[in-house]
Order: structure tokens, then sequence, then C-alpha cells
């Protein structure tokens, strides 16, 4: 969505995209930049297998099939088998790399995104291997940067539909755990950047983040808040020229291994109320966008009540918002994605799929 400068209307770069929580969990492992590569296994007695909660696939079954019929199946194989899973490396160009770097490549890893767009700033370093496995996590040590940040590809994409620029005022809405954040910092020098998370827990997690990647001289431009996402826009009109909506969603690889039925059971009959939540913080951070500015939605589930069906409201509803096409970047993106029809020139829908399981995000 774009903001009109000069005028009433407020056109917006509005990106709709879907795979919001899809951050890798950190491993406790740490991982010095010249130690050789491995994949995570089970040790001797230990099991790293995953149960997919039943109760949560038969939704999934009944509301996927009617919306995305043969893409679903591709997609069900991969969100509940874990061993298929595939996680990114995002170097930090802050305390860069280059021993890492090199063992990557001899490893087979190759960069994406920045040879298929062409607005991927060089500076942000992206790998991954054609085969799924992981690379351990950094520990965090207060005083040392990291110097790389494990992801699912698919959460950079809403970040660069934003297109970040030096010197500009930037808020990550609903910013926990902070990969985003994380990716944006590696794409641009920002003016101002607003951090902020509504919940206290992952409120502590996003300032580990930001302080295991970001230097202190950086540091000082950002602003972290645990405020209710959907105050901002009325305590801070028209200030940003960008704002990342990664909003609060039903987190469909999560959920499909939530373990108590009972709890899962109750998270679907909840799932109802969350795209009134969602149109609350998007309404929010409009009001929060200069006009002329741009504004990127995202989530990590696959549902169209919380992805096409919460932008369509918001564009009826604010005359003052224009959509953007971002159709191209599916074009130009589909060697290392696999995007679903959404029936929306500005939205995006990442799958998972085999041999590309990144995703869903939109």
């Amino acid at each position: 969505m774009k903001a009109a400068s000069g005028g009433t209307r407020k056109p917006v770069c509005f990106a709709s995209w879907s795979f919001r929580c899809c951050v890798v969990c950190n491993s406790r492992l740490a991982c010095p930049s010249g130690m050789v590569l491995t994949r995570l296994r089970a040790g001797p007695g230990r099991s790293v297998a995953k149960r997919v909660c039943g109760v949560v696939l038969d939704h999934f079954d009944a509301q996927y099939f009617r919306e995305l019929g043969a893409a679903w199946a591709a997609a069900r194989d991969v969100l509940t088998s874990p061993s298929c899973w595939q996680y990114a490396v995002l170097l930090n160009r802050f305390n860069y790399p280059f021993d890492l770097e090199e063992d990557l490549h001899l490893k087979g890893y190759r960069t994406i995104l920045q040879r298929s767009l062409p607005h991927c700033p060089e500076s942000l370093k992206c790998y991954l291997s054609s085969t799924p496995g992981r690379m351990p996590s950094e520990r965090h040590q207060v005083g040392n940067l990291k110097k790389y940040y494990l992801l699912n590809a698919a959460s950079l994409l809403p970040v660069l539909a934003l297109e970040p620029k030096d010197g500009e005022k930037v808020l990550d809405l609903c910013a926990a755990p902070g990969g985003k954040s994380i990716a944006l910092l590696q794409c641009a020098y920002p003016g101002y950047l607003h951090c902020n998370e509504c919940d206290g827990l992952r409120l502590r997690w996003l300032r580990q983040t930001l302080e295991s990647f970001i230097p202190q001289p950086l540091v000082n431009v950002i602003k972290v808040s645990e405020l209710d996402g959907r105050e901002v826009g009325d305590a801070q009109p028209e200030t940003f020229d960008k704002v990342l909506v990664d909003a609060p969603c039903s987190n469909d690889r999560s959920w499909l291994f939530s373990s108590e039925s009972q709890k899962a059971a109750c998270r679907i009959s909840q799932r109802r109320n969350l795209p009134v939540l969602q149109i609350e913080l998007l309404r929010s951070a409009i009001k929060a966008l200069r006009p002329g500015g741009f504004l990127v939605y995202s989530t990590c589930t696959l549902s169209k009540a919380e992805n096409q069906d919460v932008i369509s409201e918001v564009l009826n509803t604010h005359s003052n918002v224009v959509p953007v096409d971002i159709e191209d970047m599916a074009r130009t993106c589909s060697q290392d994605f696999t995007f679903a029809p959404t029936g929306q020139e500005c939205g995006l829908l990442v799958i998972p799929d085999k041999g590309k399981a990144w995703g869903p995000i939109c």
C-alpha cells in the first residue's frame, strides 16, 4: 500500500504475504565462524521427531483443500515432515563471517534473491542449501555480535517488498522475535527504527535478538516499545515512511505440532477472532504511515480469512489506501519459492513445496 503525497488519498504499497512466525527457534548450540558446518541429528537415546496434532491437521485439511485445492497436498506433505524443512542462513553484516561464508560455498550453499530481485541490496547475504537440515544456532553472549541468523527464507520477502532505504523512519509493528527487524537492518541504515511488541515475554526475546546482532552506534537509532499495536497509529500519526505489519496469526507450522489436543482445539475455536485483530492492527498502521509511505502486511498462515480477506476489508473501507502490484516478485523469485494464486495483484502467497520448503508466508 502506498500513501499519496499532497492529497487526501494515501496510496500505500500493500503487499500481502503468508507466513508470519516461521522464524526458526534457536537451538542452544554455539557455532564459531571457523567450525565445519553440521546438521542437527538426534543423539543416542534421543529423538527430535515431532508428532503432528490430528485435531489441527483435520481442521487444516478441511479448510485448505477447499481454499488451495491440489496445492494443499504438496504443502501438507512438507508441513507434516520436519525432516524436509529447510533453513536459510542470513549473514550479519555488522560482524561479517568471512570464514563461514567460504565454508558455506564449499558445502554447496548458494545465495538467494540477489540475482532474482533487482532491488535486493548487496548488503543482504542469505545462503541456503538444496538439501534439508539446519546449522546449529549461535548462543547469545552479552557483548558479542552473532555472525548469522537462521530463518525461513520466505520471511525475507515482506522486508524486500518494503524496499527499505537509508535514512527512512520505519515501524515494525509486531516485531518479536526480531528476525525481520534484523533483515531490514541488513538492507539499509534507517534514520529511525521503531520495533514494537505488546507481549512482555516476546519483548525480551526481541531485545535479546537486537542486542545479539546490532552494534551499539546503530542501537541509538532503534526504539523498542511494549505498546498495543492497535494504539500506535493514534499515538504517532503520519510518522513513518515504511511500516511492516507482521501480524499475529494462526502460524500453521507451529500449530500442526501442538502438544495438547485440548489446547489445539481451543486455538482453533479462537482462530476466527484473529482477522478482527489483524484488521485493527492494519488500521493503526495506516494511521502511523505518512502520505506517500509504504506498508507491507504479512502472516505465516495459509488462511484466506487472515490474508486476502483482511486486505480486502481494509481496501474496501479505506479510500486513502492504494494497493501496489507485486506480482512481478513472484515471477522473478519462482526459482526459489512456490507461489499459490491469491486473486490479488497486491498479494503473494508462498506455500511449502518439495525442494522449496519455504513458507507459508503471505
